[in-house]
């Protein structure tokens, strides 16, 4: 098999569960929400992945803290649903973003809040993001204000500013940088890159255990935090006949019933792993099959010279992470559709990705699709929408998504020449 889906999930290495199962093994754990020698033990396994986590993207533990979430979407539901919006309120977010961020935008609303988009250019980048920024902040009313994007884009691979952070601060923002698609492979600091609100899914990182996420939060910016609903394991106190409660102070506030006690043994060893691979090394394996990834898809032509691929995004790995969005083109420069690269690919035992990977937004961009037309089509097909009765009201040599391919810590230059192998086989009298 090569594996080239590493922005869906990351390959865990043998030793992590094999790890997990000694410790449990070796510790009775129990629920954490007693005093009893089991409970307690699960308390300090928490305690311990706390640290682990803050230490993996180097956060002063006196700033930040962590909240254990089932993924990175729960850790954003809970910015979205508890972020003080108000009718003076801005939300202001990337078009490229995972639908999870984008989701946002309804609790934003709701409230009254204003909802702004800053765009892409040609190369999938964002668009002057600092001049966008600064006119929106203009645009903006007097309240709380949140600035969300991703470091880096889960279509594209593109790895937008983090100076964006500070930037937005400066405005009076609240920042959530999404780091889902960025940590697996890339060194951050939140010492140096202060973002208030940091999502991630852990599995995207060491790959085992799946079913869990965190919430790296500026403690100062929690607490303006505005709970919508309490739940067991988040408060202090409730009374049912004086109608009052007090959420419990810190992260398990958020951490909504029993945490995976279980799972969350796990988290250190998967953070110490990843400190023994070393970041940078990862960094710049990644860097290099990636490059030989882009290289080999640029250089295949059909016989009339026309290409082969087009890669969606910067075709060099400056400012890049290891994810490359692309469509194979028939000689006529008509995109073939996705489903038969995953096809063929999935016969070939290569793992490749097809769709637009919960990101509409950089897809629209990538895609060139038309708005209004979209518009139509996704009203005409609304009641039984597929892709495919979506892509056949948009018209033929429109695409509707694409094919990804991911890299990470175990792929070799033979993976990506078997994919090669994959695309070759839709040239012009191949196969």
């Amino acid at each position: 098999m090569a594996y080239l889906d590493y922005t869906g999930s990351g390959l865990y290495p043998e030793s992590l569960p094999a790890r997990h199962a000694a410790l449990l093994a070796e510790r009775v754990l129990g629920n954490p929400h007693s005093q009893h020698a089991p409970s307690l033990a699960s308390s300090a396994v928490l305690e311990e992945a706390r640290a682990a986590m803050l230490r993996f993207v180097d956060a002063d533990p006196a700033a930040y803290t962590v909240i254990f979430t089932p993924n990175a979407t729960g850790a954003i539901r809970h910015v979205g649903e508890s972020f003080p919006f108000a009718v003076d309120s801005a939300y202001v977010l990337s078009a490229d973003n995972h639908n999870s961020v984008n989701g946002i935008r309804e609790f934003a609303r709701r409230a009254g809040a204003s909802v702004l988009v800053l765009p892409l250019d040609d190369g999938m980048r964002l668009d002057d993001p600092e001049h966008q920024l600064d006119a929106a902040a203009a645009r903006a009313g007097r309240g709380p204000r949140l600035f969300a994007y991703p470091a880096q884009s889960n279509f594209s691979g593109v790895k937008h500013p983090l100076a964006l952070v500070e930037r937005a601060h400066a405005l009076g923002f609240d920042v959530l940088l999404d780091a889902a698609a960025f940590v697996p492979t890339s060194p951050l600091s939140l010492r140096q890159v202060p973002a208030d609100f940091v999502p991630m899914s852990l599995y995207k990182i060491f790959g085992y255990p799946t079913g869990l996420g965190a919430l790296v939060a500026r403690r100062e910016a929690l607490a303006r935090f505005r709970r919508p609903w309490f739940a067991g394991g988040t408060v202090d106190f409730v009374s049912v006949q004086n109608e009052l409660h007090r959420f419990r102070r810190g992260p398990e506030a958020f951490e909504d019933g029993t945490p995976d006690f279980l799972g969350i043994a796990g988290v250190a060893p998967g953070v110490e792993f990843m400190e023994s691979l070393g970041m940078e090394r990862l960094g710049a394996h990644v860097h290099d099959m990636v490059g030989e990834l882009l290289a080999a898809m640029t250089a295949l032509r059909h016989a009339n010279g026309s290409p082969l691929v087009r890669v969606y995004g910067p075709a060099s790995t400056e400012a890049r992470g290891g994810t490359v969005a692309f469509n194979v083109l028939a000689a006529d420069g008509r995109p073939v559709h996705f489903g038969e690269v995953e096809t063929r690919a999935r016969e070939a035992g290569v793992a490749v990705r097809g769709g637009c990977f919960c990101n509409p937004g950089a897809g629209e961009r990538a895609l060139g699709w038309d708005a209004a037309a979209a518009a139509r089509c996704y009203h005409a097909v609304e009641d039984a929408f597929t892709l495919d009765r979506f892509g056949d009201c948009m018209g033929a040599g429109v695409a509707v998504g694409a094919a990804r391919a991911s890299v990470g810590m175990a792929t070799n230059p033979d993976d990506i020449r078997r994919l090669i192998a994959v695309l070759a086989t839709f040239a012009a009298g191949a196969r």
